[in-house]
C-alpha cells in the first residue's frame, strides 16, 4: 500500500507450521461476514488504511470482493509458512475460475515482512509474474492434501515429485519435514541447532531467535521459537539450563 502498488492489500495472518491446522478459522476468514463473528476474524479487518472500496464492501466474501478487480496478485514469499498459505489459497480458489482467470502469482525471493516498501517498489519491474494455470492448481492441491494428512508419509513422498509449477514449494517442504522429531534424538532441526549454538556460547535469546543466518532454520517465528526453547529447558531431563 505504501509503495502505491495496489488499491488494497489483504494479509493472511494464519500460522500453519505448528499445531492443529485452523481450518474453521480459515473458512470464516474468507467467507462473507456474519454478525456473530469476532473482530479480527474476517479478511476485511486487517486491510491497512482501508480504501473506500473495502469500507463499502468489507462484508462480502473474499471471492465476491475480488470479482470487480482487474488483477488479483498473490504475493507469498519463500518462507515455509507463506508457501503453506499459498497452497491453501490456491486449493480454495480452484472452485472459483473467474478469480483465477485474473490472478497472477508474484515470485517473491525476499522476506515481505522485513523488506523496505521503497525497495519493493523499485524492484517490482524485476519480480516475475506468472498466470495461475492448471499446473499450479494441481500442485497446490496435491501439496495441501499431503500437508493436511494426519501423518507425514505423503508429504515426505511429495518432495520427490515434480513440484516445478511452484518453484519455492519444495525447499519449504524440506524445511518443514526437517522439524519433525528425529528417530534418534526426538528433536527437530531448530531444537538441535539451538543446542549447537548454546554449546558454542550463544546464550541470549536475541542471538538464538534473530540471527537467522547463524541459526539456518526458517520455519518458526519468535513465539514458536520460544516454546521450543522452553521445551528444551523444562522437560524431565532438561537439555539446557540457566537463568
Amino acid at each position: 500500500m505504501r509503495s502505491g502498488l495496489a488499491e488494497a492489500v489483504i494479509p493472511f495472518m494464519f500460522r500453519l507450521v505448528d499445531g492443529p491446522l485452523p481450518l474453521d478459522e480459515l473458512a470464516v476468514y474468507v467467507a462473507a461476514r456474519s454478525e456473530p463473528a469476532k473482530p479480527g476474524r474476517h479478511w476485511s479487518d486487517y486491510v491497512g488504511r482501508k480504501p473506500q472500496a473495502v469500507k463499502e464492501t468489507g462484508h462480502l466474501s473474499l471471492v465476491a470482493f475480488c470479482q470487480p478487480c482487474d488483477v488479483v496478485e498473490l504475493w507469498f514469499d519463500r518462507n515455509p509458512n507463506d508457501q503453506l498459505q499459498l497452497i491453501w489459497l490456491l486449493d480454495y480458489l480452484r472452485s472459483h475460475p473467474e478469480i483465477l482467470a485474473k490472478a497472477r502469482l508474484r515470485l517473491i525471493a525476499f522476506d515481505l515482512i522485513t523488506e523496505d516498501a521503497n525497495s519493493i517498489a523499485k524492484s517490482l519491474p524485476h519480480i516475475p509474474t506468472i498466470g495461475v494455470t492448471a499446473d499450479e492448481l494441481e500442485t497446490a492441491s496435491m501439496a495441501w492434501q499431503a500437508y493436511a494428512a494426519p501423518t507425514p508419509e505423503t508429504c515426505a513422498e511429495l518432495v520427490h515429485r515434480d513440484l516445478n509449477a511452484l518453484l519455492m514449494l519444495r525447499p519449504a517442504l524440506i524445511d518443514l519435514l526437517a522439524e519433525l522429531p528425529s528417530i534418534s534424538t526426538g528433536l527437530g532441526a531448530t531444537e538441535i541447532r539451538f543446542l549447537e549454538l548454546i554449546a558454542r556460547g550463544y546464550e541470549g535469546t536475541n542471538a538464538l531467535f534473530h540471527l537467522r543466518s547463524l541459526r539456518r532454520t526458517r520455519v518458526f517465528n519468535e513465539w514458536e521459537l520460544g516454546w521450543l526453547l522452553q521445551g528444551l529447558a523444562l522437560g524431565p531431563r532438561p537439555a539446557v539450563a540457566g537463568a
